[in-house]
């Protein structure tokens, strides 16, 4: 089983359609998004998965696939750590969905801490954007 990370905390997979369908894509970390122009105005959702905690592609393909204007749900999936969260959710991610292990390993709490992540962006106050708010 899987457990999806918002900011309000854990919660159930609220995807009620399989990654079969259409309306929904799979990518590894290494994909190129520029293959993936013509097709994600269709996707309702992405899922990225993260192989490892110390492969940061997917932060980069995320950040790509916003740029490109794609505005469906983003998800991580994978090994991302609660560390990771407020930089997942910074670089365009929504949720994440971590297995039932790592949530015993890192407790909702864990990631709550980072669910303030827009208090926190040092970038954006340095750049002055509104982002910081």
């Amino acid at each position: 089983m899987t457990v999806i990370v918002t900011d309000a905390g854990f919660g159930p997979d609220t995807w009620t359609a399989g990654f079969e369908d259409a309306a929904a894509l799979d990518l590894t970390s290494d994909a190129d998004p520029a293959a993936l122009t013509d097709s994600i105005g269709a996707v309702q959702i992405i899922r990225i998965d993260f192989p490892s905690f110390a492969d940061g592609r997917g932060f980069t393909l995320a950040r790509q696939l916003r740029l490109m204007g794609y505005q469906g749900r983003l998800r991580a999936k994978g090994h991302v750590l609660a560390d990771q969260y407020a930089m997942a959710r910074r670089t365009g991610f929504d949720e994440v969905e971590i297995s039932d292990d790592l949530a015993a390993r890192q407790p909702q709490e864990q990631w709550l801490a980072r669910a303030q992540w827009k208090a926190h962006n040092y970038q954006a106050r340095l750049r002055g954007s509104a982002a910081a708010n």
